[in-house]
């Protein structure tokens, strides 16, 4: 079977989100985190579907009432329970394609949390459960690579964009060799060129230097990307050698890629131990006719709104404040996944009934 990886630009029906449990690592934050993923939902709703996983019934109940005191309409919503570790929804959530046939098709690649770094089982599963619940409108394909969301890139017209320090992490696929990976991806993904970083990384970072955390594709033709402008930063050598990795790169058609440099943050500090967090422009999340921006308090967010700006110049460009959510490591992108047009189930009344009552059954013995 031949698939297409889709850039996230193509049409969407929604994104899926996966709401924080009280017992986890967003305990002691866990108001901060929660009107963030509110701002996220209502600026969304506005342009698509959002699918929210939430850890239990009674608070998928109260989210039900907050958005629905917030004006957002319920067709916009699809709220289902399902038991998970964390939030990523980037890492945890489908990777989409399409066939010869132009069928949608999700495939759910094995994670690890990060190679084995936390906590992952019920995360890992989370795909195939909505999967057997129902929740998709198209396939799901499950493969034993490890791989994350965060750790792609793609034009949609094939090539893709990722790092070493993640792909080649031997806390990944240690079996396989560069040339293997390579030719897995090929098929997984249709595409015959990968363009590798062997550079670039942010203090803080969980992921082995995902790729949406450096350098991102807006069009086939464009890259914005984080640049460091203080010699002084300990992330400067690393970036600046990414910087001109990317200026070496070439389009199919032999150009060099338009180029966007992003703006760099001032340095953001966990509050508690003090050790940097990984404050990113790159973790903007694309939706139909609309892009939304993490911003950290920072005079730099302005800069980045007018940046991108030009990138995305017929986008409606939102920024959401993520200072709460680099304090895990993570930021916007990270939180979300896109979900294709042709990806959810249109029958959410009846769904919702149903979804309940098939997960319960599937988690039962097993969490």
């Amino acid at each position: 079977m031949t698939y297409r990886l889709l850039p996230e630009w193509y049409p969407q029906d929604g994104i899926q989100l996966t709401w924080p449990r009280h017992d986890g690592d967003w305990a002691p934050l866990l108001a901060c985190i929660e009107a963030t993923l509110e701002r996220i939902v209502i600026a969304t709703a506005r342009y698509q579907r959002v699918l929210i996983c939430a850890p239990d019934e009674l608070t998928k109940q109260r989210l039900a009432d907050t958005f629905d005191a917030y004006g957002v309409p319920a067709e916009r919503l699809l709220l289902i329970v399902a038991p998970t570790d964390d939030t990523w929804a980037r890492d945890h959530g489908p990777v989409s394609v399409v066939d010869e046939d132009g069928q949608l098709v999700m495939l759910d690649y094995t994670f690890t949390g990060w190679g084995g770094k936390f906590p992952a089982e019920r995360d890992n599963r989370l795909t195939q459960r909505l999967a057997n619940a129902g929740v998709w409108a198209c396939p799901v394909s499950s493969r034993d690579l490890v791989l994350e969301g965060g750790g792609i890139e793609t034009d949609g017209e094939g090539t893709l964009l990722t790092t070493e320090a993640c792909l080649l992490n031997p806390n990944r696929n240690p079996t396989l060799s560069r040339a293997a990976l390579e030719t897995q991806l090929g098929e997984d993904f249709g595409v015959d060129r990968i363009l590798w970083l062997t550079n670039g990384h942010l203090e803080g970072d969980d992921t082995d230097s995902h790729i949406d955390t450096l350098a991102r594709f807006c069009d086939p033709s464009t890259i914005a990307y984080v640049r460091c402008d203080d010699p002084n930063d300990p992330h400067y050598p690393a970036l600046a050698a990414m910087e001109r990795e990317l200026q070496a790169f070439r389009q199919r058609n032999g150009e060099p890629y338009r180029l966007i440099a992003l703006p760099w943050p001032q340095a953001c500090f966990d509050p508690e131990d003090g050790h940097r967090l990984p404050a990113t422009y790159a973790n903007f999340l694309i939706i139909n006719q609309a892009v939304l921006v993490p911003t950290y308090g920072d005079p730099a967010d302005v800069t980045v709104l007018n940046a991108l700006a030009v990138a995305f110049p017929e986008h409606t460009l939102i920024p959401i404040e993520c200072i709460s959510v680099i304090r895990q490591h993570g930021s916007l992108h990270c939180l979300t996944m896109q979900l294709p047009q042709g990806a959810l189930i249109r029958d959410t009344p009846a769904l919702g009934k149903s979804i309940r009552g098939t997960l319960a059954q599937h988690s039962a013995g097993t969490d």
